[in-house]
């Protein structure tokens, strides 16, 4: 039983290792915002909890409603709802989720229309190889995924007799690189394993729910919210309901500008009572009546491990926003590279463009690009062309000078977590260049063959 379902069932709170009754706490501790002693680690109070069985059911049954009626057409819910092999079904639903990580619904449609059409199955997908992969992967980032995708496909035809795992616990156990939210979604969705799901989306929807404003990126914060995850999904509908949460965040509980007058789940959140309060409290003080005393109950005074940090006070002007809180981001490193676009004429006069590939492990693992190397960001503009030549040189197996590079220009990329800067070269060559035929990691393609490569965004930019 979790603990959130044995506070449900008790009246419990969770405080480190202990227990703590509510009915036996002192006026005392009920102002250190949770009950227990100064000397113990102070548990959240009941209004972070989903703790009254009422509610719960008032929120699985609204959020259900609201879904059924307002919930998008998608084609991997599609596939989820009307598929009825399991494994197939699996598959469909686990594919989904490692390409909406980190990648907007929009862009990811057409990716996965495009995959289940060349490889429909497990064993279709087995079968491929990783640069089939690659290059239907090219343009939706972090391309281990792909990779990662394949070798789990690989492991269940082989190791599994092509059968997928049916619960979570199993998923994660098993299929490498999936974690425990894509386990619990593959679960919920595709064989209706009441289980929860806690990705940004449901964060942000729980954090506004039961005002918690501590980090919500914080591993003791994250494990409440699982815990919450996990009381509150619907036991008959698990599926529709992780998905009703992932809706709600991504199309009403937004992150910025949310639709608070369209939520179905409004009359629980405490956030909107929070506002709802706070515009009450100004009003009055604007008319000056008296403040009320604090509620006993209230956050905010005292050590809550769920409130805003003391030095963060409630703003204002932010309403529902102040919802969830997290650590500041670490801002990406900065990151240079040379690269040259050597040009040559094919047989029948077309250009073709030099393409080498990246190795089999690292950043943008195994994609194709123009011959690239890392510099110094301080690497004067003279040692920067020599270098590269000699790296040209090294692919092509004859000399290069440097002053025969002509620059083009600079190509910015943001990774995730480097701030990339191309210098980009050209180097038109004349006569026929041939490679050494005993090379796969180099090769001569047309506009159209560059595009149809496994290249990454930045390399189309460039």
């Amino acid at each position: 039983m979790s603990k959130l379902r044995a506070a449900a069932a008790g009246g419990l709170r969770r405080s480190g290792r202990r227990a703590v009754s509510p009915a036996g706490k002192s006026r005392k501790g009920a102002l250190l915002c949770g009950g227990a002693p100064a000397s113990a680690p102070a548990p959240p109070p009941a209004q972070h909890l989903f703790s009254d069985p009422a509610e719960i059911q008032a929120l699985r049954g609204n959020l259900l409603a609201w879904y059924d009626k307002c919930k998008r057409d998608l084609p991997w819910r599609t596939l989820a709802a009307t598929e009825p092999d399991a494994d197939r079904r699996g598959y469909a639903v686990w594919v989904s989720e490692i390409m909406l990580q980190q990648t907007q619904v929009a862009t990811v449609i057409d990716y996965y229309n495009r995959w289940m059409q060349k490889w429909p199955t497990l064993q279709a997908l087995a079968q491929a190889s990783l640069e089939e992969v690659n290059e239907l992967w090219a343009g939706l980032g972090y391309y281990s995924r792909g990779k990662r995708l394949q070798e789990a496909a690989k492991k269940v035809v082989s190791e599994l007799d092509g059968r997928m795992p049916r619960t979570a616990e199993l998923l994660q156990k098993l299929l490498p690189g999936v974690g425990r939210y894509t386990a619990g979604a593959i679960a919920s969705i595709s064989y209706g394993q009441a289980t929860g799901v806690v990705d940004g989306n449901v964060i942000r929807v729980l954090c506004r729910l039961r005002c918690i404003g501590a980090d919500s990126s914080s591993p003791a914060v994250t494990d409440w919210l699982w815990d919450m995850a996990n009381a509150v999904v619907d036991r008959s509908r698990p599926g529709d309901f992780n998905q009703a949460l992932m809706e709600l965040g991504a199309t009403v509980c937004v992150p910025k500008a949310p639709l608070c007058g369209e939520c179905p789940v409004k009359k629980q959140c405490r956030a909107r009572h929070r506002v709802e309060k706070e515009l009450a409290l100004a009003s009055q003080k604007l008319l000056g009546k008296p403040t009320p005393v604090p509620d006993v109950e209230d956050c905010g005074v005292g050590d809550c491990p769920l409130c805003p940090p003391a030095a963060e006070p409630w703003d204002s002007s932010l309403g529902v926003t102040n919802f969830p809180r997290k650590a500041a981001k670490k801002q990406p490193r900065a990151a240079r590279t040379a690269t040259c676009v050597l040009e040559r004429r094919g047989c029948h006069g077309a250009p073709q463009y030099l393409i080498v590939q990246r190795p089999s492990s690292g950043l943008l693992a195994g994609l194709w690009e123009f011959p690239s190397l890392p510099v110094a960001q301080d690497l004067q503009e003279e040692k920067q062309r020599e270098v590269l030549a000699d790296h040209l040189q090294a692919w092509m197996g004859q000399p290069v000078a440097a002053e025969d590079l002509q620059f083009i220009g600079e190509v910015v990329h943001i990774f995730s977590h480097i701030h990339q800067t191309y210098v980009v070269y050209s180097l038109p060559l004349a006569g026929d260049v041939t490679l050494d035929p005993s090379s796969s990691q180099s090769r001569w393609v047309t506009e159209d063959e560059f595009h149809a490569s496994a290249v990454s965004t930045a390399m189309k930019k460039v």
